[in-house]
């Protein structure tokens, strides 16, 4: 339990960490203002596009681990197999 938690805290921290600039460049390059309903709602809706096109990025990397991960794990156990029927 205690992994997990870890985990989903070092994702918050890095979402906060991710937020804070990325509010910064709205704020600079497109003049939005953070103290309107208009201008929350547009740093809302784009802060959780970025997020979602951010967790679909993560999901390619992690599918790419997984499957590297497991040829590499189906190899080793090839090799092993081979060392074994030599012996």
């Amino acid at each position: 339990m205690s992994k997990n938690t870890d985990l989903i805290q070092i994702l918050l921290i890095v979402i906060i960490g991710m937020f804070i600039p990325f509010l910064g460049s709205l704020l600079l390059n497109f003049n939005v203002s953070p103290l309107t309903p208009k201008g929350l709602a547009k740093i809302g809706s784009t802060f959780s596009q970025f997020l979602l096109i951010f967790g679909l990025e993560l999901l390619v990397v992690y599918i790419y681990f997984y499957t590297t991960n497991t040829i590499a794990q189906k190899k080793i156990d090839r090799e092993a197999q081979k060392r074994k029927e030599k012996k």
